[in-house]
C-alpha cells in the first residue's frame, strides 16, 4: 500500500467521525417538522433535567446545563439524526454513589474524563461493542434502572430538606427505608399530594391529548398552587440567568487514582446507553442512517463539554429520543431547537423555574420510571427459555443491588455462558454404517461423523466417546459437519488421532473445510495422521481406502496367529 492511499484512507476514516454538510442535507424539506419536534422535547426535557440533577446529589442547574450544553454538542458531532441526549436516570443511578463517595465537586471533572474515554473508543471503531449484548439484559437493565429512579423520588416526598436525602445510603432501596423510618409525617400529604397532582395531569394528557406535555402542566399547576397556598414542599431554589462560564474543575491530582472505577464506570454506561438509545430511534421510524461509531465520539464531546461547563455526563436519552421521532423529527435540527428552548428557560424564566417544588419533579420522575417497564415485555421474557428469564431477573437484581454496569457485565457473562453450553450441546460425534453393500472386514471399521461446532466447551467430550471405541482396526472421522472449531477444538481432534494410532488403529480423515484447513495445520491434526494419503475429500475413497487397511491387518492377524499356533505345537512335541 502506497503512502498516498494509506493517507487518504485515514483522512476518509477520520471525516467519517465529524460533522458533514449532509448532516443538514433534508433541512429544506423538514424544517417545519423538525423545529415542532424540537420545541415538543424541549417542554418535555425540562422537567426531567431539573429532576435528574436533584436526584443525582446535585443541583438542578446542573441537570439542566448538561441539557443544554450536551444536548447541541452531541447533536451535532453524534451519530445520529434524531438523538436527544442530557442526563438521564440511569447516569443518576451510578452518580449517586459517586457524589457520596467524593463528593459534588468532582462529578465534572469524572465527567471530563469519561467523556475522554467515550471519545477513544469511538476513534477506536468500538461502537459494535453493544450488539454483544442480548435483549433480556437490556429489558433487565431497564427495569432495574426503572426501579432505582422510583426508589430515589421517596427521599423527596419525605423531608422538606434535600439535604436530608443525600445524608442517606448511596443505595437506592437503603435510602428508601431510611427516609421513611425518619420521615416528616407532617410534610408527607402535602409532598404526596403534589406528586399525585403531576402524575394525575401526566396520566390524563396521554389519555386525553398526547400532544400536551402532561409533565408541564402538572408542574405548573403545582407551582402555582403553591405560589397562592401556603406549604412547607421544598422547592428548587435560585437558578442562575445565563450558563455559567467555562472552566476547568478545581480538584487536586492527587484524586484522581480514586475516581479511575468511577471514570471507568460512566464511561461504559455512557456508550451502552447511547448506543442502545439510537438504535431504538432507528427502529421507529426511517431516520436516516446511524454511525455507531461517530456516535461514540459526539457522546465523549459532549460528556467533556458538560462537565468543562459544571455539568453531568450525559448520554443519548431514550425517552426523549422516542418523543422526538414521534414528533416528526427527521434532523439534527431537532435536538438543538430543543437544547435552544432549555437554554431560552436559563436566560428568560429561570426565576419561576426555581419555585418549583421538588415533589413535583419527584411525580414526574416516578411516572417517567413507571412508564420504562412494559408488562408485555417482561411476560414475553419471563414466558421464554429459563435461561433468558434467568439473565433478565439476575440483572435487574443485581442493578438495583449493586452497579448499573456490573449488572451488565453479570448479564452479558451468564448469557455467554449459557449459550456455550447450548452451542456444544449441539456437537456430537455419530457412528454411523459404512456406505453400500457390506464386505468381509467391515466390522473392524468404524465411520464417525463429527457434528456441530468443536469448541472447548465440547472437545473432552468428543475425545472420551471417539478414543472409547474398541475392536477396530481404521476409523475414518468425517470432519465436513464440523460448524466451528476454536484452537481447543482441534487440539482434541489431533490428541484423538495420537491415541488412536498409538493403538495401532489407523486414522483417515476426511472433509476437512477449507476454513478450517489451516488451523488444523497449524495446532497439528493434519501432521498427527501416519500418512498424508490418509486425508480424504470424498467418502468413498477413504472408504475404499479403510477396507484395504482393514484387510491388510486381518492378514497379518491370520499370518501371526499361524505362526504362534505353529510354536505352540512345537512346544508340545515330545522332546
Amino acid at each position: 500500500m502506497t503512502t498516498a492511499s494509506l493517507g487518504d484512507r485515514l483522512g476518509g476514516a477520520v471525516r467519517s467521525l465529524l460533522p458533514s454538510r449532509a448532516d443538514y442535507r433534508d433541512v429544506r424539506r423538514t424544517w417545519r417538522r423538525d423545529l415542532l419536534a424540537g420545541v415538543t422535547v424541549g417542554i418535555v426535557a425540562l422537567p426531567l433535567a431539573l429532576g435528574f440533577g436533584v436526584s443525582s446529589g446535585l443541583t438542578a442547574e446542573q441537570g439542566l446545563v448538561t441539557a443544554i450544553v450536551a444536548g447541541v454538542l452531541a447533536a451535532v458531532f453524534g451519530g445520529s439524526n434524531v438523538q436527544v441526549s442530557g442526563p438521564t436516570g440511569a447516569m443518576v443511578v451510578v452518580l449517586v454513589p459517586i457524589v457520596a463517595a467524593h463528593g459534588p465537586q468532582t462529578v465534572a471533572l469524572v465527567s471530563i474524563l469519561a467523556g475522554l474515554v467515550v471519545l477513544l473508543a469511538g476513534v477506536l471503531r468500538l461502537g459494535r461493542a453493544v450488539s454483544v449484548i442480548p435483549w433480556p439484559v437490556i429489558e433487565g437493565f431497564t427495569l432495574g434502572i426503572a426501579i432505582i429512579i422510583f426508589l430515589q423520588q421517596i427521599p423527596l416526598l419525605t423531608s422538606a430538606t434535600q439535604a436530608s436525602a443525600g445524608a442517606h445510603s448511596s443505595n437506592a432501596l437503603v435510602a428508601a427505608v431510611q427516609s421513611l423510618v425518619e420521615a416528616d409525617w407532617g410534610y408527607v400529604p402535602w409532598a404526596v399530594g403534589a406528586a399525585l397532582v403531576v402524575i394525575a395531569c401526566m396520566v390524563l394528557a396521554q389519555r386525553l391529548q398526547p400532544a400536551v406535555p402532561g409533565s408541564i402542566v402538572g408542574v405548573v399547576l403545582v407551582t402555582l398552587l403553591c405560589a397562592f397556598v401556603a406549604t412547607p414542599l421544598a422547592v428548587i431554589g435560585a437558578l442562575p440567568s445565563a450558563l455559567p462560564a467555562p472552566s476547568l474543575p478545581d480538584v487536586p491530582i492527587s484524586a484522581l487514582p480514586g475516581l479511575a472505577g468511577a471514570v471507568l464506570t460512566v464511561a461504559a454506561l455512557a456508550a451502552i446507553e447511547s448506543l442502545l438509545s439510537a438504535r431504538v430511534a432507528g427502529s421507529l421510524e426511517d431516520t436516516g442512517r446511524f454511525d455507531a461509531d461517530r456516535e461514540l465520539v459526539g457522546q465523549g464531546i459532549a460528556s467533556i463539554g458538560s462537565g468543562v461547563f459544571g455539568g453531568m455526563p450525559a448520554t443519548g436519552a431514550i425517552a426523549r429520543t422516542a418523543v422526538n421521532v414521534r414528533s416528526g423529527a427527521r434532523t439534527r435540527l431537532a435536538a438543538i431547537v430543543h437544547a435552544g428552548v432549555l437554554l431560552l428557560v436559563v436566560l428568560a424564566v429561570a426565576g419561576p423555574v426555581g419555585m418549583i417544588p421538588l415533589a413535583g419533579l419527584a411525580g414526574v420522575l416516578m411516572l417517567t420510571a413507571w412508564r420504562m417497564v412494559h408488562a408485555g415485555t417482561v411476560r414475553s421474557i419471563l414466558r421464554s427459555t429459563r435461561a433468558d428469564a434467568i439473565a433478565f431477573v439476575l440483572t435487574a437484581l443485581v442493578t438495583v443491588a449493586f452497579d448499573l454496569v456490573i449488572a451488565v457485565a453479570i448479564g452479558v457473562v451468564f448469557a455467554g455462558v449459557v449459550a456455550i453450553r447450548n452451542m456444544a450441546g449441539g456437537t456430537a460425534a455419530v457412528l454411523e454404517p459404512l456406505p453400500g453393500e457390506h464386505e468381509s472386514g467391515d466390522e473392524r471399521i468404524a465411520l464417525v461423523r463429527l457434528d456441530g461446532p468443536l469448541i472447548f466447551a465440547s472437545a473432552e467430550r468428543v475425545f472420551e466417546r471417539v478414543t472409547g471405541l474398541d475392536g477396530v482396526a481404521v476409523v475414518i472421522l468425517r470432519a465436513s459437519r464440523i460448524e466451528h472449531v476454536d484452537a481447543t477444538g482441534a487440539h482434541a481432534l489431533a490428541d484423538i488421532v495420537r491415541a488412536l494410532e498409538r493403538r495401532g488403529i489407523t486414522v483417515l480423515l476426511k472433509g476437512v473445510r477449507p476454513a478450517h484447513e489451516d488451523l488444523f495445520r497449524r495446532i497439528g491434526v493434519l501432521g498427527s495422521l501416519r500418512h498424508q494419503n490418509h486425508l480424504f475429500d470424498e467418502l468413498p475413497d477413504a472408504v475404499a481406502h479403510a477396507r484395504r487397511h482393514a484387510a491388510q491387518g486381518a492378514a497379518t492377524d491370520r499370518s501371526t496367529s499361524r505362526n504362534a499356533a505353529g510354536e505352540d505345537a512345537q512346544d508340545d512335541a515330545p522332546a
